[in-house]
């Protein structure tokens, strides 16, 4: 895709989840980042995280988990960690965008008088500062070479339907119009539970995460199925008949020995 001296159009692959969170968006965006870097293509990584810290730094481990430090001396979430393991790149600690430092950067601009006197709102100066912030990091080199990615891999933590995440969602739906289908790829993340000692694998809570997707604008390209065990030939038909999703796209993400096997599903 990419060319030493052409601009070339940035593919974006959008990760994010349903029904419950903490199912491994994360280990998923570095699989298919690892996918994609085997095909040949030069691959970054962005992991949002909603909530209003600034970064990861002063956050409980206990809450959120072990705290990733960058080259940059950037304090991260562990997913960025996970990213540069899978992808043998070197990420900043602009690759991890928060609500805090949307919201700080918007305030600041603000009270410099960059806005000219403006309302200054959600829409449209939040969800452009995202937008922004997303195809400036996208484009810079992060495998030790001078050129730019081929692929984005951006993880959307939470769950649809979050409040906290709605201005990101939105603008990935504005990037998805601005960039256009053709370079535009959304990954939903979803739960298969097991019920009963009959051990039927569920798929109603997908429905409803896909349902709940699509009122916000997306409709998603693949979906990633968080389940104990492989999903079954009539499982996979189901959720392609209801989700509107090709059957070969319906993947069965299941528990695996070591997360470095993940890829190979």
């Amino acid at each position: 895709m990419a060319s030493e001296g052409h601009e070339v159009d940035m593919k974006y692959v959008v990760v994010t989840g349903g029904v419950i969170s903490g199912l491994g968006k994360g280990i998923t965006a570095s699989s298919i980042g690892v996918l994609l870097k085997a095909c040949g293509l030069r691959v970054t990584a962005i992991k949002i995280d909603p909530y209003l810290n600034i970064d990861a730094g002063t956050m409980s481990p206990f809450e959120h988990g072990e705290v990733f430090v960058l080259d940059d001396g950037g304090e991260a979430d562990l997913d960025l960690g996970n990213y540069e393991r899978f992808l043998d790149v070197t990420l900043s600690k602009d690759n991890n965008i928060t609500t805090g430092k949307i919201y700080k950067k918007v305030i600041d601009r603000e009270r410099r008088g960059d806005y000219l006197g403006k309302t200054v709102q959600v829409v449209p100066h939040v969800i452009d500062e995202i937008r922004e912030w997303i195809e400036r990091v996208a484009r810079q080199p992060v495998d030790g070479e001078d050129l730019p990615a081929d692929v984005c891999v951006i993880e959307l933590g939470g769950t649809i339907g979050d409040i906290e995440s709605m201005p990101f969602v939105e603008a990935l739906r504005q990037l998805q119009f601005r960039v256009g289908d053709d370079n535009f790829c959304l990954a939903f993340v979803s739960l298969v539970p097991i019920m009963g000692s009959v051990g039927e694998l569920k798929t109603k809570p997908t429905q409803h995460g896909v349902k709940e997707l699509r009122s916000l604008g997306f409709s998603p390209h693949i979906i990633g199925c968080r389940c104990e065990r492989p999903l079954d030939a009539d499982t996979i038909h189901k959720l392609s008949l209801f989700c509107q999703v090709a059957p070969e796209n319906v993947l069965s993400i299941h528990d695996v020995s070591n997360i470095f096997r993940v890829p190979l599903l």
